[in-house]
């Protein structure tokens, strides 16, 4: 395995993270998965830009930009090619002695790494469960803050399920990792991109392909009982794509199958891998 540290493409072995590097020691730092569908990167650049925001946001600078980052990357994968699979990467503020305001003098520190797939993601139907969301209000920086999204996407596990679905009182919001649509009355609802949410890159294409399929969509929150007397459920993400949901707190949605409009959307969203 090789590891992009900084600028430079390391063994595994080579890639060392200091004790007080600030991600480590507070979380302090953001990251981004990226899709690669027969070797190449999907959604690149919005990936990238949304690295570049969600660090914006915590007040670090990237030590590079994003041509520079491109190229590396693409170094990255042609030494060491994947073709289905993700690049993983993250920027930390650096390493500092520890304290919790911003040090003075700190040099970010980024690491990227690839992952092959042996097998293509499922797409069986899913089920899932709800859980408080109980985590901090600027879920739209994608940090490395993850411990909320941790300890639900456990409870599902601890419930047999494929998800945990967050609410606020009874209004969802997102999943543990995971954005979450539902379709009623051949209308697409998912909730809109603010603070409590991250705007999935996944999200956005699938948005596109409403767009693009004439399926009316409204971005708009919606509670606990929208979504378990709608006609559909489905929920994205950069490894899941596009997953039916079929179940939620032991109910089942509609006639607990795949819906039209998911396999629609999930039709279009395979074709524009090609």
């Amino acid at each position: 395995m090789l590891i992009l540290f900084n600028h430079d493409l390391l063994s595994r072995d080579e890639a060392t993270i200091d004790i007080e590097d600030r991600g480590y020691q507070f979380g302090d730092g953001v990251y981004e998965v990226i899709r690669i569908y027969n070797g190449v990167f999907f959604e690149l650049e919005a990936h990238l830009d949304r690295l570049e925001r969600s660090a914006g946001e915590i007040k670090i600078a990237l030590p590079f930009n994003q041509e520079e980052l491109k190229a590396n990357l693409e170094k990255l994968i042609e030494q060491d090619p994947v073709q289905s699979g993700h690049v993983y990467m993250q920027v930390t503020r650096g390493v500092a002695p520890r304290n919790h305001p911003f040090p003075a003098q700190a040099d970010p520190v980024f690491v990227a790494y690839t992952k092959e797939y042996e097998t293509e993601p499922s797409r069986a139907p899913g089920r899932a469960v709800f859980t408080e969301d109980i985590r901090w209000l600027r879920c739209d920086i994608k940090s490395l803050n993850l411990l909320g999204n941790v300890l639900a996407k456990q409870f599902a596990n601890e419930q047999n399920v494929d998800e945990a679905i967050f609410h606020r009182g009874e209004w969802i919001t997102e999943g543990s990792s995971t954005n979450v649509f539902i379709v009623k009355n051949k209308t697409l609802y998912t909730h809109p991109a603010n603070h409590l949410i991250l705007d999935g890159i996944t999200r956005r294409v699938v948005l596109s392909i409403a767009n693009d399929l004439g399926i009316k969509v409204k971005e708009e929150a919606f509670t606990k009982q929208d979504l378990l007397e709608s006609d559909e459920v489905f929920i994205s993400s950069t490894t899941q794509e596009v997953r039916p949901i079929v179940e939620v707190d032991g109910v089942r949605i509609a006639d607990g199958k795949e819906g039209e409009l998911t396999a629609s959307i999930h039709a279009e969203f395979t074709g524009r891998l090609s």
